[in-house]
């Protein structure tokens, strides 16, 4: 696929950003229009202010995995998924504005890219919206089962691949919130409890037993 070099939506070596995150959203915007997904690499901090120096933002498929330390006899073995794409995009910040430079902008890729029509179900493209986090909070605290749940939703949308995330997102979203619930509360008191206690003392340990829904139902 190939790119007009007049296109307002193609990175350019000096164009600059308020934010590091509008350059995030600028990249992964041209990673989907273009059929790659993205992500965050190398970045590096002010020790003394803790405030982003650079950023280096590269395609997925950048580098090589490392050494597979698992049994080599694994039934199913994790693909190789990366090429050592070179693709990237590096700002830099600029101290006297306030913004983010564009330094280095590489955009040729050694790999297959995505077709347009499946683009929009990269890793980086998923986003549950504010709206639909809710309605899926609301029914996970009904007690609805979340897969049928997951099929009405696509449902409503048009199909699984209007929705923007797949059953999968929707998983590690609730388990994420499920986190953060247990950070409060008598139940997250106990486990920060327990995992002091087995810091002081590597002697002592701890087990918790989830449900079908992720839920603690028994710990000891």
């Amino acid at each position: 696929m190939e790119l007009e070099n007049d296109c307002a939506w193609k990175p350019k070596q000096g164009m600059t950003f308020d934010s590091k995150q509008c350059a995030y959203d600028f990249y992964n915007i041209y990673g989907g229009r273009m059929g790659f997904n993205i992500r965050r690499d190398y970045s590096r901090k002010n020790k003394f202010t803790n405030q982003l120096i650079c950023r280096l933002l590269v395609c997925n498929k950048e580098g090589f995995r490392k050494v597979d330390k698992r049994d080599p006899l694994a039934k199913n073995p994790r693909a190789e998924t990366r090429t050592g794409c070179e693709t990237r995009l590096y700002i830099k910040s600029d101290e006297s504005t306030g913004k983010f430079v564009v330094t280095d902008f590489k955009e040729k890729h050694n790999h297959d890219l995505v077709s347009p029509e499946c683009a929009h179900m990269l890793p980086s493209q998923r986003k549950i919206s504010t709206t639909q986090a809710i309605e899926l909070e609301l029914a996970a605290q009904s007690g609805l089962r979340l897969g049928q749940y997951f099929e009405l939703m696509s449902r409503e949308a048009g199909g699984k691949q209007c929705l923007g995330y797949t059953k999968l997102d929707q998983k590690i979203y609730l388990r994420t919130k499920r986190q953060q619930s247990l950070t409060y509360g008598e139940v997250g008191n106990v486990l920060q409890y327990f995992k002091e206690k087995s810091l002081q003392n590597p002697s002592i340990f701890y087990v918790f037993q989830l449900d079908n829904e992720e839920q603690i139902i028994n710990m000891l």
